[in-house]
């Protein structure tokens, strides 16, 4: 079996045993409330095994174990300060998911034991540098709530159950050739996703919608200083970049708490270091958590057409002042990108998923379009991608594409890739292969037939700056010449047919003496 079926045969087992833990133990509750119980306690399990596995390092040459060394004042200080400088937060001996899950077997195991330990990890990082990351972190996690049961017995029952089944998942074993825990969270994510609609699909961009947008803006690069999401859901978009190129520090803001939290869980669970992420919650467009920094990679998956409050003072905005023109009040697609170009370095590429609609609405909006197009030439391409591709719309999107500094700044290109999709149940797919022919035409900037187009910014002017790609990209299939011929003799042998069923059935009614 070679490293890939291998990969792929791993990453099977394990998503059927989550579904199964997902599917025995919801009960009362639905798919995208019992989500913040697996994750939380996957994340729990994963900060105390990265926990052990840095006490086996330091206690390495003292033939101690961490619970003798916790009993020892002078060993205990070293480790907290050792801990805290590695990864930010210290959880005890007592607290190890792994010793919780000792006392589940021993029936010692009280719900109480894991909300105190919970609570221990957000109270050793007080006053340290990392206490922003961990600030409220599991506060979705409400093991007081009635959901679990409605007395302590009932709570403890259900979540030592899920503890037990999550305990059986073979994260850190030496033959995996996946990342178990990081594949885990994704599996989880997305299928939430997948089954909880609209609401749960807002923190969630299918990978490869991700891994385009990260292609895109890492072209040429291997190391990026930064990178930027104004509305980074869970962080799955973030993380894609950070595959594709080293990414010495995340930048990312979230308006919904709980998806917020997931993006920290996420960035941690991905062996980010907290220093090397700041995430913030809240409204960017209102309040804007990044005031003054520049990045050299900015990509978002904004929520479509969005509801913004478009006030007046806005205008006086440098994110917003140039244009002359607001983004109407019920669609802030183009406030998300004023947003992004203004933080956009002078070196860096800027890659966002849109609804179709900026391509051609007017108003405001074709203000916005021409600026960005005749005054500054930022927009560098258009990419049209299938319908129905993402969780709980099935509204057509594409990708645009911005330079501050283009190195083909006569030109735009269009790429409709509407057609490039595999079928799916629920949703739409983008193959490989079509994520590679979307790539590979951007970096090559060519005109394929029926795909591609790199249109002059003349032909764009002559289109009134509407983008619509079948403006630029033309896909018309002829259809082929009909037979007159075989249809009107394709016809007679109906006819035929038809006269001998009848005259079949006539007979048939003449024996019963109907006729």
């Amino acid at each position: 079996m070679t490293t890939t079926e291998k990969q792929r045969q791993q990453q099977a087992d394990l998503q059927k045993k989550l579904w199964d833990i997902a599917n025995d133990l919801r009960g009362n509750m639905d798919a995208s409330e019992f989500r913040n119980y697996i994750l939380g306690l996957i994340f729990y399990r994963f900060l105390s095994e990265n926990t052990e596995q840095q006490v086996e390092q330091l206690l390495a040459e003292d033939n101690i174990t961490y619970e003798e060394a916790w009993q020892n004042d002078e060993y205990q200080d070293v480790l907290k300060q050792e801990l805290i400088a590695r990864i930010g937060y210290v959880i005890e001996p007592q607290d190890l998911f792994s010793h919780l899950v000792k006392k589940i077997e021993n029936q010692t195991f009280e719900i109480e034991d894991l909300h105190r330990a919970i609570n221990h990890i957000e109270a050793s990082t007080r006053g340290e540098d990392s206490e922003d990351e961990f600030e409220r972190l599991f506060e979705d996690m409400d093991l007081n709530s009635s959901r679990l049961g409605n007395t302590n017995a009932e709570r403890t029952k259900l979540i030592s159950k899920v503890m037990m089944n999550l305990a059986a998942l073979p994260f850190v074993q030496g033959d995996m050739e996946i990342d178990m825990l990081g594949d885990a969270y994704e599996y989880l994510i997305g299928q939430f996703a997948a089954t909880a609609g609209k609401k749960a699909g807002e923190f969630y961009t299918p990978q490869q919608v991700s891994k385009i947008l990260a292609k895109i803006v890492t072209t040429g690069k291997k190391d990026l200083k930064n990178v930027y999401d104004p509305t980074c859901g869970s962080g799955s978009l973030l993380l894609r970049v950070g595959r594709e190129a080293n990414v010495r520090h995340y930048y990312g803001q979230e308006y919904n708490n709980t998806t917020f939290n997931l993006a920290r869980m996420n960035m941690l669970l991905h062996d980010v270091n907290y220093h090397n992420f700041s995430l913030a919650n809240g409204d960017t467009l209102e309040h804007p958590a990044v005031v003054d920094g520049q990045f050299e990679a900015v990509v978002a998956n904004p929520p479509y057409s969005a509801k913004w409050s478009a006030d007046p003072s806005f205008l006086d905005d440098e994110r917003f002042s140039n244009y002359g023109k607001l983004a109407p009040k019920s669609k802030a697609d183009f406030a998300f990108v004023q947003h992004m170009i203004y933080h956009l370095d002078d070196n860096g590429k800027m890659a966002v998923v849109l609804p179709h609609g900026v391509l051609f609405r007017g108003a405001a909006e074709e203000t916005i379009r021409k600026y960005l197009i005749e005054e500054k030439n930022y927009l560098d391409a258009v990419i049209g991608l299938p319908s129905n591709l993402f969780f709980g719309t099935g509204i057509p999107t594409c990708i645009l594409v911005f330079k501050k500094c283009r190195e083909q700044d006569e030109d735009v290109l269009f790429i409709d890739a509407s057609q490039s999709f595999e079928k799916g149940r629920n949703q739409n797919h983008l193959a490989d292969e079509d994520v590679n022919k979307i790539v590979e035409t951007f970096r090559n900037r060519e005109t394929l037939d029926k795909f591609s187009y790199v249109s002059t910014l003349d032909e764009i002017r002559k289109n009134d700056y509407n983008l619509n790609i079948p403006r630029y990209v033309d896909t018309f299939e002829e259809e082929e010449p009909v037979d007159l011929d075989k249809v009107q003799q394709d016809i007679q042998d109906i006819d035929q047919k038809i006269v001998g069923l009848e005259e079949e059935i006539n007979g048939y009614l003449k024996e019963l003496g109907v006729l």
